[in-house]
C-alpha cells in the first residue's frame, strides 16, 4: 500500500468567495493564470513532500480532471468525501489509512511559504504552526504557553490572544483514534481537546501566511505571487 506524508483539505464549498466558486472549487480560483491549488503543489515540492493526497468533496470532479491532465510532477490521490461532506476533521479520518504514521496537513485555501519540515519534531504528536497575528489578518485563535505548548480557541475567547493558527500542522494518526469514519467534525475539534492535554507545540513562523478565504485575501495573493 503507498504511503502519503500530507494532505490538503480541499473539500469547502467557499461560500465566503462564492463568486468564484458556483461553478468550481475553492482550489481552482484563478490565480494569474494558474488554479491556486497548484501553487500549494508547488510548495510542497519545494518542500521535498513528494506524496500528497488531496481530500475533495465540492464539485469534486473538477478537481480530478484539473489534476489528471495537468500535474505530474507529484505522487497524489485522490479522496473524495463522497455525497455528504465530512468537513476537515472527518476528511482526515477517512484518509488515514493512506497516510503515514506522521503526516502534514494543510488547509485549502492557505499559501504558506515557509519551511515545513521544522514542523517534522522527533516524538511530537502534534506541531502547529502559528503565526503572531494579533488579529491583523483574522482572529487570532492560540495562546502560546512556556513559548512551546499552546492552547487552541476555536470559538472566540475572552483571553487576547497573539498567535494564530498559521495554517500547517505535523500530526500523527493516534490524535484521531477516538473518532469515528463517516463523522462530519472539524479538525479545531481535535485541536481544541489535545491542547487541554498539553499535546500540541506550537512552532513559531514569521513570515505571513496568505489565503483565498475571502476576497481582500485573493488579491493579495495575486499581488504577492505577482512579484515574486
Amino acid at each position: 500500500m503507498s504511503k502519503f506524508e500530507a494532505i490538503i483539505l480541499s473539500g469547502g464549498k467557499g461560500t465566503r468567495v462564492s463568486k468564484f466558486t458556483k461553478k468550481i472549487p475553492k482550489c481552482l480560483i484563478d490565480i494569474n493564470g494558474q488554479p491556486f491549488l497548484y501553487y500549494q503543489l508547488k510548495l510542497l515540492k519545494k518542500n521535498n513532500i513528494n506524496n500528497v493526497i488531496i481530500s475533495v468533496g465540492y464539485l469534486a470532479e473538477n478537481v480530478n480532471e484539473y489534476l489528471k491532465h495537468n500535474v505530474n510532477f507529484l505522487n497524489l490521490k485522490i479522496i473524495d468525501d463522497g455525497k455528504k461532506l465530512l468537513g476537515t476533521g472527518g476528511a482526515i479520518v477517512k484518509s488515514l489509512k493512506f497516510l503515514k504514521t506522521n503526516f502534514f496537513v494543510i488547509y485549502g485555501d492557505s499559501y504558506l511559504d515557509f519551511d515545513m519540515y521544522k514542523l517534522k519534531k522527533k516524538n511530537n504528536v502534534a506541531t502547529m504552526a502559528i503565526y503572531k497575528n494579533n488579529n491583523k489578518f483574522d482572529k487570532s485563535n492560540i495562546f502560546l504557553k512556556n513559548n512551546k505548548k499552546v492552547l487552541y480557541y476555536k470559538k472566540n475567547s475572552k483571553k487576547n490572544l497573539q498567535y494564530i493558527d498559521y495554517g500547517a500542522s505535523y500530526l500523527n494518526k493516534k490524535i484521531f483514534k477516538d473518532s469515528k469514519k463517516n463523522k462530519k467534525f472539524d479538525l479545531s475539534d481535535i485541536f481544541v481537546k489535545i491542547s487541554k492535554n498539553n499535546m500540541l507545540i506550537g512552532h513559531k513562523v514569521k513570515k505571513r501566511f496568505y489565503e483565498i478565504g475571502s476576497y481582500s485575501g485573493i488579491k493579495e495573493i495575486k499581488n504577492y505571487l505577482k512579484k515574486k
